[in-house]
């Protein structure tokens, strides 16, 4: 159940992860020689995620408030050996394409809590893929670590992302999970009308589609 009703501020739509009226465009990155791809992100096909725990006022118990944004663009590029090609990997969130059940909470956390203003995205740049075979097979799936770095609202901290993904060709797709704090990135939980209170809790999820270039 999602009823909250923070106060309308602004009229746009909202995790990841920053207001810019136009998604960011998608890295052009090509696949250097000698085995190396880059698979770029399929922004038609590709979702990000947060889920926030919220208790209400009235309610017994306190649900999730879900929000999606298909602003996903990006790349991820691996060398011939199979590891990741950190300057020629980025993974952006159009943090004001992000929306959830209620335009009113939408305009109150983008204004009050992501100020999208001025910070339009959210940037996650890959370093490392703990336990991706390599070199990276043409078919089949694999779990696997993804560290790097995210910056949100300006912040830039350390993170790592539960992947689970399944390449078949030049077709990548998968799903990868983590979890930070509103406090991680100089945030603070959103408190307004009805809501009670906000944990300090945000759940992030990334679904893939990407295509060899």
């Amino acid at each position: 159940r999602r009823h909250t009703r923070y106060p309308l501020v602004t009229g746009v739509q909202t995790c990841a992860l920053p207001i810019s009226t136009t998604a960011p465009a998608a890295p052009t990155t090509a696949p250097a020689a000698n085995g190396a791809i880059a698979f770029i992100i399929d922004a038609t096909k590709s979702v990000a995620t947060f889920r926030v725990n919220e208790q209400l006022v009235g309610k017994d118990l306190p649900n999730d408030a879900v929000g999606n944004s298909k602003g996903v663009t990006g790349a991820i590029a691996l060398d011939a050996s199979g590891k990741v090609n950190a300057a020629a990997s980025k993974i952006i969130v159009d943090m004001n394409a992000f929306s959830t059940d209620s335009s009113m909470r939408d305009g109150f956390i983008k204004r009050n809590t992501l100020d999208v203003g001025k910070f339009p995205t959210a940037e996650f740049l890959p370093t490392g893929a703990e336990g991706l075979p390599s070199p990276l097979p043409t078919a089949g799936e694999a779990t696997f670590k993804l560290t790097g770095s995210m910056t949100i609202h300006g912040t830039t901290k350390p993170v790592t992302w539960n992947v689970t993904a399944k390449r078949d060709g030049k077709s990548l797709s998968g799903k990868a999970t983590t979890t930070i704090t509103f406090g991680d990135f100089g945030m603070t939980p959103p408190k307004a009308g009805a809501v009670v209170s906000v944990k300090d809790e945000i759940r992030l999820e990334i679904s893939l589609v990407a295509n060899a270039a």
